[in-house]
């Protein structure tokens, strides 16, 4: 256990104690001296009669940084079990990208009705918001974010950061707008602290601004603030009227989310929508999910047994061809699944513009050229040494050699045929790359045997 898990248990029996005598001040004691990561554990923890009494202990605003902790479970509680007045006030503290997510994942029918409640400026934010296609930019963004003109002085703006900046996701950036609310430029908090007292914000300001389009993908979002080191970065419409910020914080988790996705989509499993609540699979769900792809390489690896029917004649004038037919299976997926996870992961960092395909795929073959060359000599000796058989040792060698190469350019060509046809890249990896390598490696295997099956005779 750790020493964390231990405060949070010493805690949870205090607070649990205050609760039950109704001793407000011991408990807002206890519990506003807590990290909010805390906090909401330990609202999780407390039994639902102990939830609803939250609301006497403290006040929407307070208890709307918490929720910001929470997961989809512990904010359904806390919808359910708190008072509607309650949480719909909370809900008017939210920042606007943490309410859109959580309206987006909760299947409770009743928060429509609650958002109905809240203060007009605030649902038409959490409307705008909401207006905006799912995993995109819009969809992400929080409306709360401080914003300057360009005819301030920095005297104004920090005396404004003190009456308002506390609404505000960040105040590290500053972002100028003119009178059309375009987005002009960019201020750091830093440059403004320097900035000379009378001097106007548009001579501080740094134009060169690095933002997104409202209909950007998040994934392309969470690239750019990686590839830029950004804390936040303003999300503007077309003709640049400045609409909101994502914040880093919040980009994490997209691509957390994004990584999810891509590995459950790897091994060809299906997976729920960004916005949809994440729930335990039961084994039916589970089953109906993933049989489709089971049974569509069933079908493709019957590709791999019409082979080895097909070359029956080989197998059976050389019955040790047999014996190698899992390691040239086994090498060729192997090898695929390799270059496939490079593939899918340049096609993240990398720019279009800077992607050859071409280029790609030679430096790709010249690589399988070189593991198949150290596979392929190894390979022979060792079936050299073991059957005393050249014929046979240069047969497995010389496959082993090929199906690498070819299987390399296969598990970088397939990932950007299936993006071009406007599809995850990843959903066409894992079990297609091992399956389509599985035979033709063994059509490589088989063929080059036949070949020189007479002399192996």
């Amino acid at each position: 256990m750790t020493e964390n898990s231990q405060n949070v248990e010493y805690y949870f029996e205090e607070l649990f104690e205050a609760v039950s005598n109704d001793d407000l001040d011991r408990f807002r004691e206890i519990f506003l001296s807590l990290h909010e990561r805390d906090q909401q554990e330990l609202f999780h923890l407390l039994y639902p009669e102990k939830k609803r009494k939250i609301a006497d202990f403290l006040t929407p605003e307070e208890f709307a940084e918490i929720f910001e902790w929470m997961d989809i479970e512990n904010q359904e509680a806390a919808v359910t079990y708190l008072p509607k007045e309650y949480i719909v006030s909370v809900f008017n503290y939210l920042p606007t990208d943490t309410l859109a997510t959580f309206v987006f994942s909760t299947p409770n029918p009743n928060v429509a009705d609650l958002l109905k409640l809240m203060d007009k400026d605030e649902f038409d934010r959490l409307q705008e918001v909401l207006s905006y296609e799912q995993e995109t930019a819009g969809s992400i963004m929080t409306k709360e974010y401080f914003y300057v003109h360009e005819d301030e002085t920095p005297q104004e703006v920090i005396e404004n950061i003190r009456n308002f900046g506390e609404r505000a996701e960040t105040i590290y950036y500053l972002y100028v707008v003119d009178t059309m609310h375009r987005l002009k430029g960019v201020l750091s908090l830093r440059d403004l602290l320097l900035a000379p007292a009378g001097q106007p914000i548009s001579e501080v300001m740094s134009s060169h601004i690095i933002s997104v389009l409202v209909s950007e993908d998040q994934e392309e979002v969470a690239n750019i603030i990686q590839d830029y080191d950004l804390i936040a970065i303003p999300v503007i419409t077309n003709d640049q009227r400045l609409v909101g910020i994502i914040t880093v914080d919040d980009i994490m988790d997209v691509v957390e989310l994004e990584a999810t996705e891509d590995f459950q989509e790897f091994a060809g499993i299906s997976t729920p929508k960004a916005t949809e609540p994440v729930e335990e699979e039961s084994p039916f769900t589970a089953a109906k999910s993933r049989a489709p792809w089971i049974i569509i390489l069933l079908f493709l690896s019957m590709i791999s047994g019409g082979l080895i029917s097909f070359f029956e004649e080989t197998l059976a004038a050389v019955v040790s061809l047999a014996a190698f037919i899992p390691l040239i299976m086994a090498t060729a997926g192997n090898v695929g699944t390799q270059s496939l996870a490079v593939a899918v992961r340049n096609m993240n960092i990398e720019d279009d513009e800077s992607r050859n395909l071409k280029e790609i795929l030679i430096n790709e073959a010249k690589t399988g050229v070189l593991i198949g060359s150290i596979s392929g000599v190894i390979i022979f000796l060792l079936v050299l040494i073991l059957y005393r058989d050249f014929m046979l040792a240069f047969i497995v060698g010389i496959s082993i050699f090929l199906s690498i190469i070819v299987s390399a350019v296969i598990g970088t060509l397939i990932p950007d045929v299936i993006q071009k046809m406007n599809f995850d890249p990843a959903v066409a990896s894992g079990p297609f790359i091992t399956t389509i390598n599985d035979t033709l490696g063994l059509l490589i295997y088989f063929a080059i045997a036949t070949i020189l099956l007479t002399l192996l005779n």
